[in-house]
């Protein structure tokens, strides 16, 4: 319930137990045993602070807390409450809510891209190691500076393998880019795929702005379907991560205020530091010490206050701690150790009190007006006024149905141009170009081919009409030689039988014919010879 600027959630043997609303960005923790009441102590918290006008955002891993969009109803129970409170006729009412799921499946989908995301946030989602996220970080520069989007899986997976196969032209530029590391993170992007990530990187992004909203006055209940999403612890605490972060960066600073823009429960908040480097924990417990500047209060839920590191859990300032079990002497020390969290009340016990702790009960210390923690108090937690328990899956699609028109276009997912599409577009550019060289060196081989066949026929068309007039001219020269030698020897013939007759064989011949015969055979062979062989 929410009075003048005060957030009422528990109840002692002293009266109401109030969070200051000036306080409520320093931070704080809901911590106990499974079974003990930290959802409804969740519950509680955040419709007071939506009453106050306050928007919240909420992990939901059982499905429990969307009750909280229902209006409630007496029972039993709160009746006996209502009697050890001195509440009266309480008004129950639900509160504005939006539902969201990373798979879209009971919710409006939750999106990222890589690029918001960021190479030290995937490096930790990756379980990659400090040389495999520094190969990441290239790959980021490498995006960057070629002006590549990275909006989703593929992207990373096209231009890890870009960077892969042209690894020797980026190595001068960016440094040694070590194949097995670019190895190790497309195994884990294939793992993350086959839990279902891919569906939480893509488009349209979300815009972390849009979970603080109001409707008539009260803030807006913002609940995330993480029933499935924290069957992949990595998957989960990251994108809670990522989603703090973002507040981070992108909301302007506003110094103190009489209330917090937005509260942010950090359900099963364990999960974000198991596993998680030095580094990134140190940049978490910066985020969390600068963040209340932003209107930002961080609400961690978990079993114990040791799950959270010391400097992270010395800034919240509100704590609600339900019972722990100390069963083993790990237990008890972990209960000792919550205890000691405590400013100590001289009434009783700490230590002994957080053991025996009833359901919905829970040791509690607010800051007050100064800043400082209070004196702890044993507190019945307050009851909800809305909903306990799931709502039905029609409640459910009816309340996704009517969200406003800008929550609405989540649904509508599109992929534009990326790493995947450019790089993709690239290599079949190159590919039509190296083709186009292929084909072009294939004419001109065709063509060298076809112009030295030509000179081969040429080449032999020319030795074999040479060979052909040699035939042709000892042909002739043969017949020639032969016409000729029958001339010679009838001319000689006719010169023997005269010289032994002593007569001419013609009946008319003279001195001058037979000298003309003689001369014109041999004359006759000379030319013949001439013309040849010329």
């Amino acid at each position: 319930m929410y009075t003048n600027q005060n957030l009422y959630i528990a109840h002692c043997a002293d009266g109401p137990i109030n969070i200051i609303g000036k306080m409520a960005n320093r931070h704080g923790l809901i911590a106990g045993a499974t079974g003990t009441g930290k959802t409804v102590s969740l519950q509680v918290v955040a419709e007071t602070f939506s009453q106050a006008g306050v928007p919240c955002f909420a992990a939901d891993m059982k499905g429990d807390l969307s009750g909280i969009s229902q209006t409630g109803k007496m029972s039993g129970f709160i009746e006996k409450r209502c009697a050890e409170f001195g509440i009266e006729n309480p008004q129950f009412h639900g509160c504005p809510t939006r539902f969201y799921d990373v798979y879209g499946e009971q919710g409006i989908p939750m999106r990222t891209t890589i690029s918001a995301m960021g190479p030290q946030l995937l490096g930790r989602l990756f379980d990659l190691n400090e040389t495999q996220t520094g190969v990441l970080n290239i790959i980021f520069k490498i995006a960057d500076d070629n002006e590549l989007l990275l909006i989703d899986l593929k992207d990373l997976r096209t231009i890890i393998d870009f960077v892969g196969q042209n690894t020797s032209k980026f190595t001068t530029s960016y440094g040694n880019i070590s194949t097995a590391s670019l190895g190790a993170i497309s195994r884990a992007i294939l793992a993350i795929e086959s839990e279902g990530g891919d569906k939480f990187f893509g488009e349209p992004a979300f815009d972390i702005e849009d979970l603080i909203d109001t409707e008539k006055g009260l803030g807006v209940v913002n609940v995330l379907a993480a029933d499935k999403l924290m069957m992949h612890p990595k998957l989960y605490s990251t994108f809670l991560l990522w989603m703090m972060t973002e507040l981070y960066s992108r909301l302007p600073e506003v110094g103190d205020m009489e209330l917090p823009k937005l509260v942010f429960f950090f359900d099963e908040a364990h999960m974000l530091f198991e596993g998680t480097s030095k580094a990134l924990v140190e940049k978490m417990e910066q985020i969390i010490r600068l963040i209340r500047s932003k209107g930002v209060g961080i609400y961690f839920i978990t079993q114990s206050p040791s799950d959270i590191p010391d400097d992270i859990l010395g800034q919240l300032g509100n704590r609600i701690q339900h019972a722990l079990r100390a069963f083993t002497p790990k237990d008890q020390k972990a209960v000792k150790a919550a205890a000691q969290t405590f400013r100590a009340n001289p009434a009783f016990d700490t230590t002994e009190a957080i053991t025996n702790l009833g359901t919905g009960e829970a040791l509690v210390s607010f800051l007050d007006a100064s800043g400082s923690p209070s004196i702890v108090q044993k507190a019945k937690i307050l009851f909800p006024l809305s909903q306990i328990g799931a709502v039905s899956d029609y409640e459910r699609s009816a309340i996704r149905a009517s969200v406003p028109a800008k929550i609405k276009e989540y649904e509508k997912f599109f992929d534009r141009e990326s790493a995947y599409e450019v790089i993709l577009a690239a290599q079949e550019e190159a590919e039509r170009e190296a083709e186009k060289q292929r084909e072009l060196e294939e004419k001109e081989k065709e063509k060298a081919r076809l112009e030295k066949e030509k000179a081969k026929q040429e080449k032999e068309k020319a030795k074999a009409s040479k060979s052909s007039s040699s035939s042709f001219k000892r042909t002739i020269f043969g017949t020639l030689i032969a016409t000729a030698g029958t001339a010679m020897a009838r001319d000689l013939g006719k010169s023997v039988a005269k010289s032994i007759t002593g007569k001419s064989t013609t009946k008319k011949s003279t001195s001058s014919t037979k000298k003309k015969s003689s001369s014109s055979g041999g004359g006759l062979l000379g030319s013949i010879l001439k013309n040849i062989f010329k």
